[in-house]
């Protein structure tokens, strides 16, 4: 798979770069940005995938999260993917809004057309982009954490939960909790995967959490939640009490520590990005 280096660029003794690669799950070409610390010259590093949220791109959390000297100084590559497919022939809503198409992936392998095609972000991000990385750079795939903000929240709580194999940590900033029961998650997936259920229950925390038998789920290592009490989206869309009902019934270990005067920004993630690295940093280092 060729990579192609839109640019690169020092920060904190390691570097940043930003790439473009044509990608065989969603058909069409996707952008990535990636942190690779100093440290990497002499030795592979467990790899963070960060999964951003609505409207962002690989860009955003580079630029705002003020995660990267944390990293550094930690040892972690941080991998960040663009939030959907992109391109002048990619399907988005119809009534061009924000919350649907382009920018809202919902980290999902859509089946209904015309989004079937192209809408594969469950996949991209699970299978072909830590392959393409592990080829490319200096990254330990089996040590791999995951986390997101929003939309991107969801996404890491998702993918993460399902796939426990390959993330060995886990943790999200004010996540889409209950996507099946919000105006967000409810509008996605009746355009993406159509009326059926049992396609829905794949990408919501709470219900993939209620599968759990209690010894499966009290084996789970602890995710780790950050949520502002001020966030314009919290009643509405977020629903975190949910998550932990679902959590409680069988010991899933959840921490979802909220905080007062905080709203759905990158100033929240800015503020706990560094206590969330240092989460990921603990599990991904354990021999």
């Amino acid at each position: 798979m060729n990579i192609e280096v839109l640019s690169e660029h020092t920060c904190f003794g390691g570097k940043i770069g930003f790439y473009r690669h044509q990608s065989y799950e969603t058909k069409c070409s996707m952008r990535f940005s990636l942190f690779v610390p100093s440290k990497a010259s002499s030795e592979n590093l467990p790899i963070l995938t960060y999964l951003s949220g609505l409207t962002c791109t690989e860009e955003t959390f580079m630029i705002k999260s003020g995660g990267l000297r944390v990293a550094s100084e930690l040892g972690l590559i941080i991998l960040v993917p663009d939030t959907s497919p992109r391109g002048e022939n990619i399907p988005t809503d119809p009534d061009n809004h924000w919350d649907f198409g382009l920018g809202a992936g919902f980290y999902l392998d859509a089946t209904q057309m015309p989004y079937s095609i192209n809408y594969r972000m469950y996949s991209y991000v699970v299978n072909e982009l830590p392959e393409l990385i592990s080829k490319n750079f200096p990254a330990d795939i089996n040590k791999h954490g995951i986390f997101g903000h929003s939309m991107g929240g969801h996404g890491a709580l998702t993918i993460g939960i399902r796939n426990n194999q390959k993330y060995k940590s886990i943790s999200a900033f004010a996540p889409i909790c209950a996507p099946t029961l919000c105006p967000w998650g409810t509008k996605a997936f009746t355009l993406y995967l159509g009326n059926e259920n049992a396609l829905w229950e794949n990408y919501d925390s709470c219900l993939l959490i209620e599968k759990l038998s209690s010894s499966e789920a009290k084996m789970r290592l602890p995710i780790l939640i950050d949520q502002g009490l001020d966030d314009q989206f919290l009643e509405s869309q977020l629903n975190p009490h949910l998550l932990e009902i679902a959590a409680g019934k069988n010991g899933f270990p959840i921490q979802i520590r909220r905080h007062r005067n905080y709203d759905h920004s990158y100033f929240m993630i800015s503020t706990f990005i560094e206590d969330h690295l240092h989460h990921h940093a603990s599990l991904l280092t354990l021999d």
